[in-house]
């Protein structure tokens, strides 16, 4: 078994689960995931803005894809918070009677941190499990982390968010009605609702990939505020033109997964400007996609 939020299930969080379903596999036992929703920055207070970078059904598909047997998603609120290091693995083992845990080496849980490594290895002899400590994965000499992502996202350099990922970065939504500019353009986008506790990348254009309905095509997606447009402040929004389609979207599920940076959101001086530069846009993805 393995504790932690494991938001993104990045390259760090995925050498821990390797070693969980390894070690379940030989054992001839479950490999258990117990993780957190929400988040407990979120419960304390430490977070407010909208930072996960997948949701919890997301989390789960994925542990589920590494050969994790049952993900347990654990309702994290200001009680739990409050359990000590003993009580919170006194009711783990009550329930799933672990025989083996799996930890990061700056892992700790229990009120004020206090079930450090040294702590969990101690409680093991009471419960009767062994505790492993993974060392961090790096990239170069930081290591890689859900908030160094998160970061590269802002910063909109979706292409070493994804050498942390170990995948290209996913958002997806339903296809919802925009106010339909793209097609008067003669460029029809796909205007996306995305969970509003999502990590979205910084605003600008970017080169992705877009399944639907298990096909992949290639997309030009603009994240922003259309400031060609608006004179007034909007919420941004994910809008994707995928190449070399023309059936109808609404309704439907798009998962884009963001390849890389074209150029950031820009005000154009008029409108046939703003339509040369899309086209140019199509164009050099159309080249990324190839390569």
């Amino acid at each position: 078994m393995t504790i932690g939020s494991f938001d993104g299930v990045h390259r760090g969080h995925q050498m821990i689960i390797e070693k969980v379903v390894s070690g379940a596999h030989q054992a001839g036992v479950p490999s258990v995931v117990v993780t957190f929703y929400p988040h407990p920055a979120v419960v304390l207070g430490k977070r407010q803005e909208a930072f996960y970078l997948n949701s919890p059904q997301e989390r789960a598909e994925l542990l589920g894809e590494m050969g994790v047997d049952a993900v347990i998603t654990y309702t994290f609120t200001r009680e739990v918070a409050n359990l000590s290091a003993y009580e919170f693995m006194s009711q783990l083992h009550s329930h799933l009677m672990l025989r083996r845990l799996y930890v990061g080496s700056d892992f700790a849980l229990g009120h004020g941190r206090e079930g450090t490594t040294d702590k969990l290895a101690e409680l093991g002899k009471t419960f009767g499990y062994i505790l492993e400590v993974v060392p961090p994965v790096m990239n170069g000499d930081v290591v890689i982390s859900s908030s160094l992502i998160r970061s590269w996202l802002a910063a909109g350099d979706v292409k070493r968010a994804a050498r942390l990922l170990g995948r290209p970065y996913r958002l997806s939504g339903e296809v919802v009605r925009g106010d339909g500019r793209g097609k008067a353009l003669g460029i029809p986008t796909a205007n996306l609702s995305i969970w509003s506790e999502r990590t979205i990348p910084k605003a600008g254009v970017y080169v992705c990939r877009a399944s639907i309905q298990g096909q992949t095509w290639g997309a030009v997606t603009n994240i922003g505020v259309r400031p060609t447009f608006e004179s007034v402040p909007v919420p941004p929004r994910v809008e994707a033109h995928v190449l070399n389609f023309d059936r109808e979207l609404y309704g439907q599920e798009i998962h884009l997964d963001f390849i890389d940076h074209l150029r950031d959101e820009q005000r154009f001086s008029s409108i046939q400007t703003l339509v040369d530069q899309i086209h140019a846009d199509i164009h050099h993805a159309r080249e990324i996609l190839v390569n």
